[in-house]
């Protein structure tokens, strides 16, 4: 891939030897569930309100907008942790700002894709990041291939992890959302909306950091350490969201990631500019609890918990590769920085 255009992503490599195995993912929203892990409860008192709210087959925004109507108050009044996949069965919390008058009771609130379970009080708002990670419980059908092939990558995620690549949803239909960024970076088009330039963004600075993911892997640096790697607090390689600052890593980790970013000037000198300072994440992401069961011959069933800004789509790639039905994926990703 060039510097100049970025039309198509590429296929980052795998951390173990494919499977050889398919199956049918969220056939039914009940096959993918995802449980929200809170940094904190409400206290009971403050000024926001706080809503536990199980949804199927409804985006997070959207229910964000409902409530917002439900409570008489602005849409930018309400908070939330994380987007949640869309063809699921979600649990989120939701905070509501209402510092005064009478409290409505939302959990007596009516709708077909979703449903208040518990309201408290508190006294700040969620914010993108505010949570620990997310529960996951998926369905995969319709499975097909040797079982012993299945088995043996679910036990090596398990003990060793899975490549912690940003999700094919972070980069918007068929990857657009880089080229749109680079386009932006270059200054070839203006974009005014807020919101949109940080998708562009973000888009790009993920991007950088699964090329020197899968840089790494392609080397055979999978599970190892480099000379002048900076470690995460769980003793873990990190890879670099790029921005403003000197590249902290030293020898050769250093050089594998100003090579990367050589290849992609352009997106990497457009970050340092636009503001983004240099943070670093995970090379690797460990689910955690993670259990499996097979009710049938062509059934899985996977539970595990990952941190947030994970993706449950990294641990399914590792082990076989799914297809959705055929619909547009709001996979909007249980997982935000």
């Amino acid at each position: 891939m060039t510097d100049t255009r970025y039309t198509t992503l590429p296929r980052w490599p795998n951390a173990y030897p494919a499977s050889g195995a398919s199956a049918t993912l969220k056939l039914l929203n009940e096959d993918f569930s995802v449980t929200e892990l809170p940094l904190q409860l409400p206290s009971g008192e403050g000024e926001h309100i706080w809503l536990d709210v199980e949804k199927n087959g409804a985006n997070t925004v959207f229910v964000a907008q409902q409530l917002a109507e439900a409570a008489g108050v602005q849409e930018r009044d309400v908070g939330y942790a994380g987007l949640k996949d869309r063809h699921a069965i979600t649990r989120q919390w939701f905070s509501i700002y209402l510092p005064k008058g009478e409290t409505p009771d939302l959990t007596l609130l009516q709708h077909p894709e979703f449903k208040v379970l518990n309201q408290s009080r508190h006294v700040k708002k969620l914010r993108p990041g505010d949570l620990q990670g997310n529960r996951f419980r998926i369905v995969l059908r319709d499975v097909t291939a040797d079982r012993d092939a299945i088995e043996a990558n679910l036990k090596a995620v398990a003990s060793q992890g899975v490549p912690n690549y940003f999700g094919a949803q972070r980069f918007g239909h068929d990857g657009g959302n880089v080229e749109q960024g680079r386009a932006m970076l270059a200054r070839e088009i203006r974009v005014r909306n807020p919101k949109k330039k940080g998708i562009y963004l973000s888009a790009v600075r993920s991007f950088v950091f699964n090329e020197v993911l899968a840089l790494r892997i392609q080397q055979g640096l999978w599970g190892k350490t480099l000379p002048g790697d900076v470690m995460d607090e769980a003793g873990r390689p990190t890879g670099p969201l790029w921005g403003r600052g000197r590249v902290i890593t030293t020898d050769q980790a250093q050089a594998l990631e100003n090579g990367v970013a050589g290849r992609h000037a352009t997106l990497c000198d457009g970050m340092e500019h636009a503001g983004l300072d240099q943070e670093r994440r995970a090379l690797v992401a460990s689910p955690a609890e993670m259990s499996w069961e097979w009710p049938q011959a062509n059934q899985l069933v996977l539970t595990f918990s990952l941190p947030a800004g994970s993706y449950a789509t990294g641990v399914l790639n590792e082990i076989l590769r799914t297809t959705e039905p055929g619909r547009h994926s709001e996979s909007e990703s249980a997982a935000v920085e």
